[in-house]
């Protein structure tokens, strides 16, 4: 697949990254995140808005909530990819994160924050095709995104690429104000966009890149 200037052509996570190439107009790279990010991570997250925050699973403004993201990295629980800015500073991610009950493992969560000063280029779009391609390579059926309902670009990304609204959860986060917000949780059938793809030949297209 092609994005911008970015040729990612390779299946395989670990050797399609790093790959650098250009996204309205700026220059960025892509990479799988490990354990040495993690000061990184909090020095971004650090310096975002509040309200970015409210939909996340943990707090990773905190040090200990960033080392528990970057253990399920290495158990293999989750895969998170990096978009570094061209100072090589962590400008967004996206995180394929599976559920930890026996009886949902075959769902995972589609996480995706960028930046403020890289918003509006087209990388949240890329960020999350990305992880809906390693989503697909973990095997899962089904991936869930989470946001609330006041962030309309991330919905309309997710949107575009087949998720459909499941659930609308009233008053669902509560921000450090004490401000209530509602909750939309969106979801794809992975298994079901498999099935045609592969109807179509598209996999073996893909596959044969």
């Amino acid at each position: 697949m092609a994005f911008g200037t970015f040729d990612l052509t390779s299946v395989n996570s670990h050797e399609r990254y790093p790959a650098s190439g250009t996204v309205g107009g700026k220059r960025v790279t892509l990479r799988l995140m490990d354990a040495g990010d993690g000061d990184a991570v909090l020095a971004f997250a650090r310096g975002l808005p509040e309200h970015d925050l409210l939909f996340l699973r943990r707090d990773i403004t905190q040090p200990e909530q960033v080392e528990t993201w970057v253990q399920r990295i290495e158990t293999g629980v989750a895969t998170s990819l990096l978009v570094l800015d061209s100072d090589d500073s962590i400008a967004g991610y996206a995180t394929v994160d599976r559920n930890d009950l026996p009886w949902s493992q075959h769902v995972a969560e589609l996480r995706v924050l960028v930046g403020p000063a890289l918003r509006g280029r087209g990388i949240g779009r890329l960020l999350t095709e990305e992880a809906f391609r390693i989503a697909l390579g973990m095997g899962v059926d089904k991936i869930i995104g989470q946001m609330t309902v006041d962030q309309h670009e991330a919905i309309a990304v997710f949107r575009s690429l087949g998720f459909q609204p499941e659930a609308l959860l009233r008053d669902h986060v509560k921000d450090r104000a004490g401000e209530k917000h509602d909750l939309v949780i969106l979801s794809h059938d992975v298994a079901a966009a498999q099935r045609t793809m592969a109807a179509v030949g598209v996999l073996d297209a893909v596959e044969g890149n």
